[in-house]
C-alpha cells in the first residue's frame, strides 16, 4: 500500500524502524514476476499485505492444482487428505516467500474463510490484525501461534474494546474502541467528530462484531453495508461475497439489494475460464457467451447452497470490468449502490 495509508506508515515503516528492522520497497507493482524473485533476495522476516494478495495466491496458483486432475479433485475433498496437501502447499509456498518469514501480517479486510483454512492446514506463520485510520491503527490482533480462525484476536494492550448494544440472540452490535490511540477528531470538523466520538472517549468504528468467551474479535461487517431483510433479519453481504468468491471462476463478487431482492455482481477469472472452455473456437463466441450464462446460473445454485435462507441471492449479473477499490483493495461500494 502507499505509504500516505496509516497501516503502511505506521506498521509497515515507523513500528519495524523503532524495533531496528530494514525495509524493503518495491519499485514496481508486486506482480509474481517482480515479488518472487525480490523475495528470494530479501529473504523477509516479516510481511504484511491486504487480504487480495493470498487470496490471488490461493485460488490462481494453489488450489487449480489441485483442482486440473479428476482424482486429486476428489482427493482434495477428504478431510485428512486434503490436510496433507495443504501442508505440502504451505512448505512449497513459505520456499516461495524466501524461506525465513515469522510473520506475514494480513489487515485492511476481511480474509476468505477457505483461504485462511488453507493457512493453517499450511501452517504457514500469518496473523490478521483489525483497526482503522482513526485509531492508528492497530485495535486487535494476535501472533500466528496464537491466531484463532475468522477472528482478528482479542484486542491489543492498551486498548479497549467493547460491542454496543449487543443483540441479545446473537451478542451483534457495533464494535467502540478507546485508548490513547484513537483521534482527537476529524480536522476542522467538529459535526463529524460528534458522530463518532462520545463525551467519555468511544470510537465508533462503523463495523459490527461479536467477541467469543476468550475475547476474540470477530467482525461480521460494516453497519453501513448490512442489509435488513423482510422479516427484519440481518444480512451481511460480505459473509454471501465470501461464499461467492470460493467458486473456481469467481475473481471478485459485490452483493446489494435491488427492489427487496439479493443480487451479485460477478467478476470473472478469466484465465480459468478459458483454461476451461480453451477447445472453443475464436468464432465461436457465440456459444462462449451461452456457457458464461451456464456457468452464472451454476454459480446461483452453489451459493445459494451454502446460505440460510435469508441470504440466498435472486439474480447474479456478470461484471465486465473488475471493481474499482481503495488502497486496500476493498471494493468501493458506494459506487455501485
Amino acid at each position: 500500500m502507499p505509504l500516505s495509508h496509516s497501516y503502511e506508515n505506521t506498521l509497515g515503516l515507523i513500528l519495524p524502524v523503532l524495533g531496528g528492522a530494514c525495509v524493503y520497497y518495491l519499485r514496481k507493482p508486486p506482480t509474481p514476476a517482480v515479488l518472487i524473485p525480490a523475495m528470494a533476495e530479501v529473504k523477509p522476516t516479516v510481511m504484511l499485505t491486504v487480504p487480495l494478495i493470498m487470496e490471488k495466491i490461493y485460488f490462481n496458483k494453489i488450489l487449480p492444482t489441485f483442482n486440473d486432475k479428476a482424482i486429486l479433485r476428489i482427493l482434495y475433498k477428504i478431510s485428512f487428505i486434503r490436510k496433507k496437501l495443504n501442508a505440502v502447499a504451505g512448505k512449497k509456498l513459505y520456499k516461495t516467500f524466501g524461506g525465513h518469514l515469522k510473520f506475514f501480517g494480513i489487515g485492511g479486510a476481511k480474509l476468505n474463510k477457505s483461504v485462511e483454512k488453507f493457512l493453517i492446514e499450511a501452517k504457514f506463520p500469518y496473523a490478521i490484525g483489525y483497526g482503522l485510520t482513526e485509531t492508528s491503527p492497530l485495535l486487535a490482533g494476535a501472533n500466528p501461534a496464537k491466531s484463532v480462525f475468522d477472528s482478528t484476536g482479542p484486542a491489543i494492550d492498551g486498548i479497549e474494546l467493547k460491542i454496543n448494544n449487543p443483540d441479545k440472540k446473537t451478542g451483534e452490535g457495533e464494535i467502540w474502541a478507546r485508548g490513547a490511540n484513537v483521534m482527537k477528531g476529524y480536522y476542522k470538523d467538529p459535526e463529524m467528530t460528534r458522530e463518532v466520538l462520545t463525551p467519555d472517549g468511544w470510537f465508533k468504528t462503523g463495523d459490527l462484531g461479536t467477541f467469543d468467551k476468550n475475547n476474540n474479535l470477530y467482525i461480521k461487517g460494516r453497519l453501513k453495508n448490512m442489509i435488513v431483510g423482510a422479516s427484519g433479519e440481518n444480512i451481511y453481504p460480505e459473509e454471501i461475497e465470501s461464499v461467492i468468491n470460493n467458486f473456481r471462476f469467481v475473481a471478485e463478487s459485490l452483493v446489494i439489494q435491488q427492489k427487496g431482492k439479493l443480487v451479485a455482481y460477478v467478476h470473472l477469472n478469466m484465465e480459468e475460464l478459458e483454461k476451461k472452455y480453451q477447445n472453443l473456437k475464436e468464432d465461436m463466441t457465440r456459444q462462449y457467451e451461452v456457457k458464461k450464462e451456464e456457468l452464472l446460473a451454476e454459480l446461483k445454485e452453489y451459493v445459494n447452497a451454502k446460505v440460510n435462507k435469508f441470504s440466498q441471492i435472486n439474480k447474479v449479473f456478470l461484471q465486465p470490468v473488475p471493481f474499482q477499490k481503495t488502497a486496500t483493495l476493498k471494493i468501493k461500494r458506494f459506487l455501485y449502490t
